[in-house]
């Protein structure tokens, strides 16, 4: 992080920030998932400046409606770590990225070898209305999914497609079981050459697997091609460490000022969080540099 503030970094860019990038969780989105005013006034600006606002997000398609609902906001959704891109008009999927079956059994194989008590859920691409995620039975999902699928985890992973893989630990006594960090670690010293592996939340002992490669930086860089911006005209904002990727490709990369340790070590900059409607104030800052 450089000793300069964001209001700086963004009004010094060649030619102005011709697109904006964002996480939802942390970033975005408010404790109680809710945005503000203001907000959305600025999303609303934005669009009508033509300045594209990408959503760049760990979560699945099947929790992207209430956020387009509350914003207002339409266009290309980066999902799953950039595992999934989808149209958030139509809930279509434009592009998906998945882990081949075989590099999930050796992942699986060499995890379940290191890490006493873990266990796996896995996403796949799946139609808006139609489940898009399985478990094995000793996986203690944090939130209820109707209608899920449980089974071996192999097997699952061979029915479906597999954008994500998950892991936690639900039994044992592995020093890494209630320290999310510790286990990103543990995970990355055994299968960093199989998958790219982060976490999105302090508070969930959660690993998120994607296949090798694939990451919010990566799916960034993409976007920002497929619009015609270079990076260097792109700013990012996240809280994260699956949002570091994205923060070091951006040309100003922005961690929210309550963010990871992690997150706030990659960003140029500090931005303040939803709270006091950082983002709002970035779009805001962008609009008026043009």
């Amino acid at each position: 992080m450089t000793d300069r503030g964001w209001r700086e970094l963004v009004a010094a860019v060649p030619g102005g920030v011709q697109m904006v990038a964002t996480d939802l969780d942390g970033t975005l989105l408010r404790p109680d998932n809710t945005v503000s005013s203001r907000t959305i006034d600025a999303f609303a600006a934005a669009r009508a400046a033509g300045l594209p606002v990408v959503f760049v997000t760990g979560r699945p398609p099947r929790w992207l409606p209430p956020v387009v609902e509350a914003t207002g906001h339409a266009g290309i959704g980066v999902c799953a770590n950039g595992a999934l891109v989808i149209d958030l008009d139509t809930h279509a999927v434009l592009e998906t990225h998945p882990i081949a079956y075989d590099v999930v059994a050796e992942t699986v194989a060499a995890l379940r070898s290191e890490i006493e008590g873990v266990a796996f859920a896995l996403e796949w691409d799946s139609p808006a209305d139609a489940d898009d995620f399985a478990h094995e039975p000793s996986y203690r999902a944090r939130y209820r999914v109707a209608g899920v699928e449980h089974g071996d985890i192999l097997t699952l992973a061979a029915r479906h497609p597999v954008i994500k893989l998950l892991a936690r630990i639900d039994g044992g006594d592995h020093p890494a079981r209630h320290d999310v960090d510790a286990l990103l670690d543990v995970t990355l010293g055994h299968v960093s050459h199989l998958v790219t592996a982060t976490h999105s939340a302090s508070d969930d002992v959660l690993i998120e697997m994607s296949a090798l490669g694939v990451s919010k930086g990566a799916a960034l860089a993409h976007q920002a091609a497929r619009l015609g911006v270079p990076l260097s005209s792109v700013a990012a904002v996240g809280d994260m460490p699956n949002d570091v990727p994205m923060l070091v490709e951006a040309g100003v990369g922005l961690a929210v000022e309550t963010g990871h340790p992690a997150a706030r070590a990659a960003a140029a900059a500090l931005l303040p969080g939803p709270e006091d409607d950082g983002l709002a104030q970035l779009v805001e800052a962008v609009l008026a540099a043009r």
